[in-house]
């Protein structure tokens, strides 16, 4: 028997056992590792520091959503070494492979950033991106009767973009609906130039800061906590009563340790195939690989698409002639009910228009509107029952520019 391992029971993970199990060869077997013993829903973090989702209806048993057959192993990863093609678990497990695919994902390391979690951490100091995290910050806005609130990027790429943002523009919709909204300050402080990376987007969202009373610090590059105040390398001092932070990202540690990272632990692959670079037999996929698009559940989705009718032919002998255009979309909410969605790839930026069906829709882009916010919601029972288990969603992998139109600044203004 050949045997394909995947590393991590994650979206992408998950989604490419449950596909290439109708599409392997018989003399194929899946062997998928993971320390955890649950998955978690990541996007419904977001709502949780507002009391909008309940922490334990984001979890459930990774084996529930696994097909039979494939082989679950519990162990954390020291090491891959791709010459002997073998990967080494932390306890000295050995598990040989003929293809692995990484799918490891990106977790956030508050230890990267000086004092990040020397001050206040869990008090004054947040995160949202982690179950423990996102519960802890609830509470902490529950207790929170006013001051400086921070919203904070440490640095860019980090998994779903946009929620920073969404945060925002949630904390005020929260703040008003508390009736405390005037004895609130937002400030908004990003590594980027502006609200986003793409012009047309960022000026969109810039616009939506603005309009809530929500300060933008822009090109803020933090080099460490003190107390009450973040501090960048150009000597800035933002002070803050309630800091939610997005710390660094970095992929999994044991992806440095095996030669096959970047700076920051995410796989070097090639950007259309996932491939990893000088690799034959090696391939990541979602927010573990270092593609040049969002980490976003959306890519992952879109990306696996392609990936299996590639890994099916790769192991076949023949060239991989499908490639990934780094489509990604992603629904940012923005409170009062109402959400907007942006789609684009690697060389589109997202515009209006929209979505998926040219012409009618139903989903706009770019616009504010209530259905995008109940499509948001209603992914949840998507993703549980199709996305994950790898059946066909009525959208294309492929980014289409049918339906989008190209604005002018003045159209997208708020």
């Amino acid at each position: 028997m050949k045997r394909l391992v995947i590393l991590g029971a994650g979206t992408a993970g998950t989604t490419i056992a449950n596909m290439l199990t109708r599409r392997l060869p018989a003399d194929w077997e899946i062997e998928m590792v993971d320390p955890s013993w649950t998955h978690l829903y990541q996007p419904g973090l977001l709502f949780v520091p507002f009391g909008l989702a309940e922490p334990s209806s984001l979890v459930k048993p990774i084996e529930s959503h696994l097909p039979r057959g494939v082989t679950l192993t519990r162990g954390q990863v020291d090491r891959v070494e791709p010459d002997a093609k073998r990967i080494v678990l932390e306890d000295g497990s050995i598990i040989g492979y003929d293809q692995l695919v990484i799918a490891t994902g990106t977790s956030p390391r508050p230890d990267m950033t000086p004092g990040l979690t020397e001050f206040g951490w869990r008090d004054t100091v947040h995160e949202f991106y982690t179950l423990a995290g996102a519960t802890a910050l609830r509470d902490a806005l529950a207790r929170f009767e006013g001051g400086r609130l921070v919203v904070h990027i440490a640095e860019m790429p980090i998994k779903c973009p946009v929620a920073p943002l969404e945060f925002s523009f949630l904390a005020d919709d929260h703040f008003k609906k508390r009736n405390m909204r005037e004895l609130v300050d937002i400030v908004y402080v990003t590594p980027l130039s502006g609200a986003f990376t793409k012009p047309i987007a960022a000026a969109k969202l810039g616009g939506m800061l603005e309009s809530r009373g929500i300060a933008l610090e822009p090109d803020f590059m933090i080099e460490s906590v003190e107390e009450g105040a973040l501090v960048s390398y150009d000597e800035r001092r933002i002070p803050y009563d309630l800091l939610v932070t997005v710390p660094v990202n970095m992929g999994a540690a044991f992806v440095g340790r095996s030669g096959l990272g970047d700076e920051l632990d995410h796989v070097r692959v090639d950007q259309h195939t996932f491939l990893a670079v000088g690799q034959d037999a090696v391939f990541a996929i979602g927010d573990a690989a270092a593609l040049p698009t969002s980490k976003a559940g959306s890519t992952a989705h879109f990306s696996v698409e392609v990936f299996v009718e590639n890994f099916v032919e790769h192991i076949s002998g023949r060239p991989m002639s499908h490639s990934f255009d780094g489509h990604a979309n992603c629904f940012v909410e923005s409170g009062d009910g109402k959400a907007l969605l942006i789609d684009f790839n690697y060389d589109t930026e997202p515009l209006p228009g929209v979505y998926p069906v040219p012409g009618f829709g139903p989903l706009r882009l770019m616009r504010e509107t209530r259905l995008n916010h109940w499509a948001k919601l209603a992914f949840e029972t998507v993703y549980w029952r199709a996305l994950l288990r790898g059946r066909p969603l009525p959208v294309p992998n492929a980014m289409s520019m049918a339906g989008k139109v190209q604005p002018s600044r003045e159209e997208i203004k708020v």
